[in-house]
Formats: structure tokens, sequence, C-alpha cells
């Protein structure tokens, strides 16, 4: 993928690292030059100076051939800025938003923006939610260690029980929305077509969840 992270602090820096060592296009902006001293010696994607909406500055950065953009600056009002415009003006597919007032989360969701509002877990979150789109975060718990997440369902899982879902300790089902409807589901509930799930995760659970529902892909 190519990943515009705007926002070159600890969580932008470390998960702009992650996805160069994973072969990704990354393209870095952010304000202070200084901040350029947390990524990695080497360190091959293409760093910019500059405020994160600035189309220009956006636009010297490939965003209009982006795959996915992350805002992860220190102001809940930039991050929100940019990704609205990546979103709104460039069309970007993914794009995520690290938001410090999680009473903002809500509106920002609305607007058709995942947020993330931990701390502990964020690069973690990023990662996974940049690998796995439809994975949308809606709540998490402590320091970040338990987190609820809704996706829809792939149609291989169709006529198959729910409760094949479920992991003891790792994956729970809390709720399936399907027709506009929300119930709570046994486990031999058959999935279908279109389900909406609501799962609570441990955080470390992520990849097997995402396992679970890009099974059909191959990934």
């Amino acid at each position: 993928m190519r990943v515009v992270v705007v926002g070159c602090g600890r969580v932008g820096s470390g998960l702009a690292a992650q996805l160069v060592d994973e072969g990704h296009d990354v393209r870095v902006i952010d304000r202070d030059p200084r901040t350029e001293r947390l990524l990695p010696p080497g360190f091959s994607g293409q760093v910019l100076h500059g405020n994160g909406f600035n189309r220009t500055l956006l636009e010297s950065a490939g965003i209009e051939l982006a795959d996915a953009f992350v805002a992860v600056t220190s102001g809940d009002n930039t991050n929100i800025v940019s990704a609205r415009t990546a979103k709104e003006t460039y069309r970007v597919p993914i794009v995520l938003a690290r938001i410090y007032d999680p009473r903002r989360a809500d509106i920002y969701r609305d607007l058709g923006i995942p947020t993330i509002t931990s701390v502990r877990w964020t690069v973690h979150q990023l990662h996974q939610m940049l690998l796995h789109r439809h994975l949308t975060p809606e709540l998490d718990f402590g320091n970040g260690e338990t987190l609820l997440l809704r996706s829809r369902l792939p149609a291989y899982l169709t006529g198959r029980p729910l409760g094949g879902l479920e992991v003891d300790g790792e994956i729970r089902i809390v709720e399936v929305t399907r027709g506009g409807r929300s119930f709570l589901p046994t486990s031999h509930t058959p999935a279908e077509t279109d389900d909406l799930v609501t799962f609570a995760v441990a955080a470390d659970a992520l990849g097997r969840l995402r396992g679970f529902l890009d099974k059909e892909l191959g990934t």
C-alpha cells in the first residue's frame, strides 16, 4: 500500500517504521523537522515538512494515489481536518485518525472516519485497521487491552454457526444486526449474508479475528 502518515511523534514514527519494514510505500508529514529523529536510521520512506492539511504538500506526498491516510498529530483539530481532506477531497479508500478527546469520537465516526482514542495500543490498533479496513473500533477499555469492534461478515461464513468465530479468552460476539434489527445470538445461530457483528476482542487477538474475516480472500 501507499500510506500517508501525518504526524511523526511516537505513534506516527512507530507506525511508519513498521509499515516500511513490511514493504509498504510510506510518506510522512510533520510540521517540526526535529521529529524526523524518531524514525529509525535508514528509513526508506519519504519525509515532508509542513501542515498535514495543506493540499500542495499532500499532493507532493502522493495522496492522489494513496491507499490509506493516517492522521496522528498531537492536535485533534489538525487530525480531523487533514483526515476529512483526505477522505472528501482525495477520496482515499482508508482514512484513520488519532483522537485525544474520546467525547469527539462519535462525531468523527459519523463522518465515516474511524478513530483511535487509547494510548498503549495505538500503533497496534492502527496497523490492524489498515490491514482490515472493515474492522471498525467502537470502544476500548482500560488501556486498550480489550476492544469493541464491528464488522460485516464475509459471504463465505453464511450458514455457519456464529459460535465458530468465538475463542475463549480472546473473542466474543456481543450482538448481531440483521436487516436493521439487533439481537443477541446463541452459539448455534447461523450467519446470514450482510450480518453486521459486534465483537469483544482482546487486543492481542486482533490478528486472529482478522484471519477469520479475511479467510475468503486468502490473506
